[in-house]
């Protein structure tokens, strides 16, 4: 009934004890004696679920080049090792993806999953610190792109648009609504300039996920996905119409203008081109 040498000590060296982080090591054991201290050999599982609950499996965690030696319940549940490496990494369990063996089940336990002694543990994911240190960058050189544009000339004085722009507004485009958002209508708009002064139109093929660029030459048939961007910009001084331009390729002169498009459309051609998503 002696208690042996050095066995408390071997005890509390474990860093986690089953049922939960808080749990003092020597839990259990009566004042009285030795006579309820669990025996040594109760770190080896029988089958018992007492014997069970005190079965600890040695794991090396990594994370981000970073190994950490761990040991764990092994009927501890995926959920609660990703609550253990929250505490080592300070990585959100819901920012956390853990894999052995494929992507670790939340709720089997290690047991169940056949995790062993020495089991390497990979763990991917990003604290929310390390987000905001990639995505502050980008969002302060958005901005300073954004000042940069604002400082130049509007696009209706630039020279190169001057010359359709002042040829005035054409007969017969079509009548705008300054201060109205309406859905594209089901007849071509028409009554517009190109970039060399020559009548255009614009025909929405929604069932075939196209754009029809029509001149009095020919019709171009452009699929939905291989505009890049939409550019608009009112016009001075007719404000309740805009400029607008396709961009079909990677530089500028890719881009295909259009004259004297109705404001209550210009968000209604963008939303079709491109999605929400994707206004200026």
């Amino acid at each position: 009934g002696a208690e042996e040498p050095g066995m408390e000590a071997e005890v509390k060296e474990l860093p986690l004890a089953c049922g939960g982080e808080g749990g003092s090591p020597a839990a259990g054991r009566s004042p009285e004696g030795d006579e309820s201290r669990d025996p040594p050999q109760a770190s080896v599982s029988n089958g018992g679920d007492a014997e069970r609950g005190k079965e600890l499996v040695e794991l090396k965690v990594i994370w981000n080049k970073n190994k950490y030696d761990v040991k764990f319940c092994l009927d501890s549940t995926g959920a609660e090792l990703k609550q253990k490496i929250h505490s080592l990494t300070g990585l959100p369990p819901a920012m956390q993806k853990v894999m052995f063996k494929g992507l670790l089940p939340e709720e089997k336990t290690l047991r169940e999953i056949k995790v062993t002694n020495g089991a390497k543990i990979m763990v991917v994911g990003s604290t929310i610190n390390d987000v905001l240190a990639v995505n502050t960058p980008k969002e302060a050189a958005q901005q300073e792109v954004k000042a940069e544009e604002n400082k130049k000339e509007p696009l209706c004085r630039q020279k190169q648009h001057r010359k359709v722009l002042d040829k005035g507004k054409p007969d017969d485009v079509m009548p705008s609504v300054k201060g109205v958002q309406e859905r594209l209508p089901t007849v071509p708009l028409s009554g517009m300039y190109n970039k060399s002064g020559g009548k255009v139109r614009l025909t929405f093929k929604l069932e075939q996920d196209q754009l029809w660029i029509g001149t009095k030459e020919r019709t171009e048939k452009l699929p939905m996905g291989s505009i890049k961007n939409v550019v608009s910009e009112p016009i001075e001084g007719h404000e309740d119409y805009h400029m607008m331009a396709f961009q079909l390729g990677p530089t500028e002169a890719s881009y295909y203008w259009v004259y004297w498009v109705p404001t209550q459309y210009v968000d209604a051609i963008k939303d079709t081109v491109l999605g929400k998503w994707q206004y200026f």
